[in-house]
Formats: structure tokens, C-alpha cells, sequence
């Protein structure tokens, strides 16, 4: 199989990721803006291991340094950009003015912490932050202001409108409390000078724990794994996958699904995994014989994974490990019986469209040996395997970044068979910060939602609103089945049932297009309560918000993944979108079946018993397994419609938790089974 320097992927990237569609700069500015992402990865670098600065100023300088080069990078209207001669972009001078705006906002907080004397301005003497609390001065407000302004038009430039409006509307809600029409939302409302003071004013807000996340986890592993990359950690994958999988029907799409769950425990970005693994799985899945869209699809969905996959998850295992108080090794291992399925789910639907397009595997010359592979690129492992180490010895996961990076500097120069030299650093370092702009922008952006839901409550009020309804909804189910001589369901089945469809729903939408960290610590904030109304276990709330967010990577119409692993295939981007869909069916079902079974997760002591997690776990993959034979249409031979949506209601019922359930999908698969066997006879 052949490979892909880091340059082409980087290119591929920036095509098809629209976080990293920056401005094409002259080549001084290119130059300074650089050395200024450089030296803002090294800071991060050194104080990952040496210690961080107080929070304040830590914060201050990582926010800072994300404005000033966002307004840089990004323009705020592409198609009114201003080029030069040689295709280079020029920045208007009010950028450069947003730029400046951005570092004295971010760092104020800082420079006023213990107060400031500002009488030669003209201004009164500044208490020290304590005292200013609750009642914040002229001058706080006017640089709240500006920093939330500026925050906003940030995140636009960068993620598009979708998250601005969102917080806009939060805000106003902060805002205009008493004019609120529904009695359940409305509230006393806040001033503007309360309302800087809560989201401005570090602890939370701006400066809460988004921001925080972002300047201390968030960074760090986005650098390792753009330096990971670079030492050869990601081709290792692609080659281990490829010496598993690839001599299988199917063979490539196999090894997307493998490279990528590979990939996706080094990668927070799906559209990433997206293109570091598709750029070579894609099209060797299209010269064996597979559409471009249904290629397209298989890449998305297996790179969607990375978000859900240990030990990183897009850095939200380490968010949820905090807002839990929980052990870090706690959520990995709950974490990981669903990952596991969603592999499982898009390898079935692969095998069985193998089987039924009568693909083969790759050729023999094009697998590698184990051994070539393992002498060659096993050194790369090494900072991987540190990080880990790291991470489950008790250490912040800033400690376990900083270690995994220096092990993958380490590696990368002593390595004879992939030696990086100091050019090569420089570049991954200021990628790395450059990958990292979008996701602060976001987090920071964040902050205001969580500001605004601890002001106000808002997240409980619809929780409310939100089980109310569900209930409702549920007793014209109940009544419309009232006919029935048995029971079919009672109200509180449905009344969680509702919710959780509702809550599913709402978190794609409000997930669309954010990255990980960001989306989670938001709909955790929004939706959870509503799902602890219902009784649903704190870890399975949590993950099952985090599922359905990250899902919008493979949900048309947003579906960023699909878009990027289409426009490599040269396939429609919608029907990508299907397809990657339609594969990630066990990412969609299993959020249902953790909280209707906790045992699932392993750790909950209250729900846990083995008896009860090997019947779940293994139903589901009966399920899951089936659910592929629907979706394919193919089992022994091509399946027609009665006996294809047989197996589908037969799928449904075994990922359903319960033995009832089981043994009556067990029943309808029966003659479906038993026409194929009778099929194969005549056939014979």
C-alpha cells in the first residue's frame, strides 16, 4: 500500500476541513505569525511539564494567543477577501486592530488581579479582583464586552454560525428573563454589568472550565498527535491494519475500519482521521470494486469512532472524568464495551457488502509482512505507550502529554528508519497550534452557555420541559395501545423512551460541527439534568450526550467527516453522508441500550453483574451482526424485502435489553435462516 507524506495530508486537511481554511499569508507575515505559534506550542510544551501558571494567567495568555492569530488566519467574509497579484491574501487593518483587542482583553484579567492604579488615565483606582467581584467596574465591563464580542466573531470565523446564534440566544435569554412568555423559563433576568460579571470574571464563564480544558488538555494532545503523526506513528497503524485485515473479502474497507479505530486513540478530530487514513484506504477501496460513496461512508463512519474511542476521546474522557469526580481509568473502562461494538457494527455491514459485490481481499503483494512492519515502526509505539502509562500512574493528563511529546521528540531523533530533524519540529509544532485555534475559539465560546446556564438554571427548566412533554407524548402512545390485552409498555417506559429520542435529537443539532471537547462540556451542561429527572445513571447520561453530539459528524446534512472522506472518493457528499449513516447504526443504537442496561458500562456497582453484561454485550453483537445482514440485504445469498425487514425487526429486538425480547427475535430470524438454507440446497 502506498504512503502519504505529511505535507500531502496536511493538504488534504486544509481542503476539506473547514477549521483549517486559513488565509494564504504574504511570506513575512506568514513567517512572524509562524514563529508566534511556534512559541506559543512551546509554552504550552514547557508548562505542561514544569508547572502551569496561575489559572488567570495561564488562561489569559492560551485565549489570547487563539484571538490574535484567528484574526490573522481567518477572514471574516471569504468571498470579500482582498488578494494580491501572487494569490496571497491581505489582512485589512481592522483584523490587525481585532488582533490587538484580543491579547488586552484576555490579559487584563491578569494585570488587574491584585488591582491597578489607572488615575494617570483618568480612571479610578482598581480594587483587587475580590473586591471587585459581584460589582465590576466601568472598565471590566468595557473589556467583558469586548472579549465576548470578539469571542463570538472568533468562533464564527472559524465554525460558521451555527454555535454564535446558539450562544446569542443563551445570552438573551440571560438578558430578558421577565419578558420570557413560558412561565417555566422565565426568571428575574440579569443587567449587563451582572452579566459580564458572571461570564467574564474568571471560575466560570470565559474563564471557567471550557477555557481551562482547552489551554491544558485540549492543546496538548492535538500537538501529540500532529508530532505522533509526523515520527510515523499513524502509517504504523495503517500497515498493523493492513497485515490483520487486508487479506480478508472487503480487504481495504477492513482495514479503514481497523486503521481507523487504530488512529482514533491518538486523534480528537474525526475529519482528521478522516483524511490520514482514507487518503490511502479510499481509493483502494474504489480500484476493488466498491462505490465511491459507499467508500466514502465506510471511512467516515470508522474515523467518526475516534471521538468515542479510549484512552483519549477527543479529550472528553478527561472533561468527564472531572465534572463526575471519578477516576480517569473509570470512564475509559465504561467507555469501552460501546467503542468495541461500533467497530463491530461497521465491519459487519463491510463483510456482507464484500460478500454480496463478490470483492476479494487485497492483493498479496500489496500486504506487508508482520515482521518488516514490527521492525520498522515499532519504535514509534514507544510515546504512545508512555502517554498511557502516564495517564494511568495517577498523573494530570497535561503530565501524560508532556511526556508522550517528549518521548515522540525523543523517538523521532534517534530513530535511524524516520528520522525527524529540528525543521521538521518546528513545522509539527506550528501546525499543531494552528490545528488548536479552532477548538479554543469554541471552548472559550462555551464558557458563556455554562456561565449563563449556572446564572440562571435554564438547563433545569428544560429538563423539565423536556420530561413534561416526553410524558405527555407518552400517554397518547399508552392510550393509542390501550386496545391491546396486555400491556405493551407502562407510562414511565414510554415517558423515558420520548425523552430519550427528544434529548438524542436536540444533541445532534446543538453538536453539529463543534469539536469534541467543546460540544460535550456543552450538552452535559444543557441536557444531563434532564436525563438525571429520569433516573438515568450520572456515567450513562454523560456518555450517551457525548454520543449523539459526536454523531453529527455522520449526520446528514452537516456531516463534516462524510463531506471530507466524499470529496476524496469523488463521491456525492449527501449520499456519503447516507452511507456513513447508515454504517454507524451501532454508534446510533447504543446509547439507548447503556441506559436501559448500565451493566453495560461494567463500572456502575449498583447495575453491574456479569450474568447480566455478557447477556447484553452478547445479544448486542448478535444484534448489531444482523442489523448488518439488514442493511447489506445479503446473508448466505441476497436477502429480498420480507426476509430483509424480517432481520431488521430481528436486529432491533436482540440489541434490545431483555430475554423476552431476545428469544422473540431469535423466533422471527428462524425462516429467514431457513429459506437461505433451503435457497443453497436448490441451488446444489
Amino acid at each position: 500500500m502506498e504512503k502519504i507524506s505529511f505535507e500531502e495530508l496536511q493538504e488534504l486537511e486544509e481542503k476539506y476541513d473547514s477549521e483549517l481554511q486559513t488565509r494564504k499569508l504574504s511570506s513575512p507575515l506568514e513567517a512572524a505569525c509562524g514563529l508566534i505559534l511556534f512559541c506559543f506550542a512551546v509554552y504550552h510544551y514547557i508548562t505542561a511539564g514544569f508547572g502551569i501558571p496561575t489559572d488567570y494567567w495561564h488562561m489569559g495568555i492560551h485565549l489570547s494567543g487563539v484571538l490574535s492569530m484567528i484574526f490573522i488566519y481567518y477572514a471574516g467574509v471569504k468571498r470579500f477577501e482582498l488578494k494580491r497579484p501572487d494569490g496571497t491574501s491581505k489582512v485589512p487593518f481592522y483584523d490587525f486592530v481585532f488582533a490587538g483587542l484580543g491579547i488586552f482583553s484576555s490579559l487584563y484579567i491578569g494585570f488587574t488581579w491584585m488591582g491597578m492604579d489607572l488615575s494617570f488615565l483618568g480612571l479610578p483606582v482598581l480594587d483587587d479582583q475580590a473586591m471587585r467581584q459581584g460589582n465590576p467596574a466601568t472598565i471590566d465591563i468595557v473589556f467583558g464586552s469586548i472579549l465576548i464580542l470578539l469571542v463570538l466573531e472568533a468562533t464564527r470565523r472559524t465554525l460558521g454560525p451555527v454555535l454564535p446564534v446558539i450562544i446569542t440566544l443563551f445570552a438573551c435569554y440571560a438578558l430578558f428573563g421577565p419578558y420570557i412568555p413560558v412561565d417555566i423559563l422565565r426568571h428575574p433576568g440579569v443587567t449587563w454589568g451582572q452579566f459580564i460579571n458572571n461570564i467574564y470574571f474568571p471560575a466560570e464563564g470565559i474563564f471557567g472550565i471550557t477555557l481551562w480544558v482547552a489551554s491544558t488538555i485540549v492543546f496538548h494532545f492535538v500537538l501529540f498527535g500532529v508530532i505522533a503523526q509526523r515520527m510515523g506513528l499513524g502509517q504504523f497503524f495503517i500497515d498493523i491494519a493492513t497485515v490483520i485485515a487486508g487479506r480478508f473479502a472487503g480487504g481495504p474497507a477492513k482495514v479503514s475500519v481497523v486503521s481507523s479505530a487504530f488512529f482514533g486513540t491518538i486523534s480528537g478530530s474525526a475529519v482528521a482521521n478522516t483524511v490520514s487514513t482514507g487518503s490511502l484506504t479510499i481509493p483502494n477501496m474504489k480500484r476493488l470494486g466498491y462505490p465511491g460513496h459507499f467508500a466514502g461512508g465506510v471511512e467516515a463512519a470508522s474515523s467518526a469512532g475516534g471521538q468515542i474511542t479510549p484512552p483519549i476521546m477527543g479529550a472528553a474522557a478527561f472533561i468527564m472524568a472531572e465534572n463526575l469526580q471519578i477516576p480517569y481509568g473509570t470512564v475509559i473502562l465504561a467507555a469501552m464495551t460501546p467503542a468495541i461494538m461500533h467497530y463491530i457494527g461497521v465491519l459487519t455491514i463491510v463483510h456482507f457488502q464484500a460478500k454480496k459485490l463478490g470483492l476479494k481481499g487485497c492483493a498479496k503483494e500489496d500486504i506487508p509482512q508482520l515482521w518488516a512492519v514490527l521492525k520498522e515502526g515499532w519504535p514509534t509505539l514507544i510515546p504512545l505507550v508512555i502517554l498511557i502509562t502516564v495517564l494511568f500512574s495517577g498523573f494530570t493528563p497535561y503530565m501524560a502529554a508532556f511526556s508522550g511529546i517528549t518521548a515522540c521528540l525523543a523517538v523521532g531523533f534517534l530513530n535511524p528508519r524516520n528520522r525527524i530533524g529540528l525543521h521538521d519540529v518546528y513545522d509539527a509544532l506550528k501546525v499543531g497550534a494552528k490545528y488548536a485555534l479552532a477548538v479554543g475559539a469554541a471552548c472559550a465560546a462555551v464558557g458563556i452557555v455554562v456561565g449563563v446556564i449556572t446564572t440562571t438554571g435554564v438547563a433545569f427548566r428544560l429538563g423539565f420541559l423536556v420530561t413534561s412533554g416526553a410524558q405527555q407524548i407518552g400517554e397518547v402512545l399508552l392510550s393509542a395501545v390501550s386496545w391491546l390485552p396486555f400491556e405493551l409498555f407502562t407510562l414511565n417506559d414510554a415517558t423515558l423512551f420520548v425523552s430519550l429520542v427528544l434529548i438524542a435529537i436536540s444533541c445532534i443539532l446543538m453538536g453539529a460541527g463543534l469539536p469534541t471537547a467543546a460540544l460535550y462540556i456543552m450538552l452535559s451542561a444543557v441536557a444531563q439534568p434532564a436525563l438525571s429527572n429520569l433516573g438515568v445513571p450520572a456515567l450513562a447520561a454523560h456518555l450517551f450526550v457525548l454520543y449523539y453530539g459526536v454523531l453529527s459528524e455522520i449526520t446528514p446534512p452537516v456531516c463534516t467527516s462524510a463531506y471530507a472522506a466524499g470529496g476524496i472518493a469523488n463521491a456525492n457528499p449527501f449520499r456519503t453522508g447516507m452511507s456513513a449513516f447508515s454504517l454507524g447504526n451501532a454508534k446510533i443504537m447504543m446509547p439507548f441500550v447503556f441506559v436501559y442496561s448500565p451493566a453495560m458500562l461494567i463500572v456502575l456497582d449498583d447495575y453491574f453483574t456479569w450474568a447480566e453484561y455478557l447477556q447484553t454485550t452478547l445479544t448486542c453483537v448478535i444484534g448489531i451482526f444482523i442489523f448488518g445482514i439488514a442493511i447489506s440485504g445479503y446473508m448466505l445469498r441476497s436477502l429480498t424485502f420480507l426476509p430483509r425487514l424480517l432481520t431488521f425487526i430481528t436486529a432491533i429486538m436482540l440489541v434490545v435489553p431483555g430475554t423476552t425480547s431476545d428469544i422473540y427475535g431469535l423466533v422471527i430470524l428462524f425462516p429467514v435462516m431457513a429459506q437461505q438454507w433451503m435457497q443453497i440446497k436448490q441451488e446444489r
